[in-house]
């Protein structure tokens, strides 16, 4: 939203302006993480639970890893389920 559009009181679709505010957002997020960002262990234990509740598996088998590479970041879960009995 620009200057002038503001003043003079131009109104944008609310899609426009949730998708700016979430660019604004997100690089406010990137450019204060810190290596390792804190929401991984949070998601490492809902992750847990939210499979315990269908399979029981041990909190060991649920890894979450955040690799950056350059501008790009890959978010790697990888869940060890257990082998189902054969039929």
């Amino acid at each position: 939203m620009g200057f002038l559009s503001f003043m003079l009181g131009e109104k944008q679709k609310s899609a426009t302006v949730a998708k700016e505010r979430l660019q604004i957002i997100l690089a406010h997020e990137r450019s204060s993480r810190s290596s390792s960002p804190d929401y991984l262990p949070a998601l490492q234990r809902e992750l847990l639970a939210v499979v315990t509740k269908y399979v029981a598996i041990h909190p060991n088998d649920v890894k979450v890893h955040l690799e950056r590479h350059d501008n790009l970041e890959v978010l790697e879960v990888k869940i060890e389920l257990p082998e189902s009995p054969q039929r």
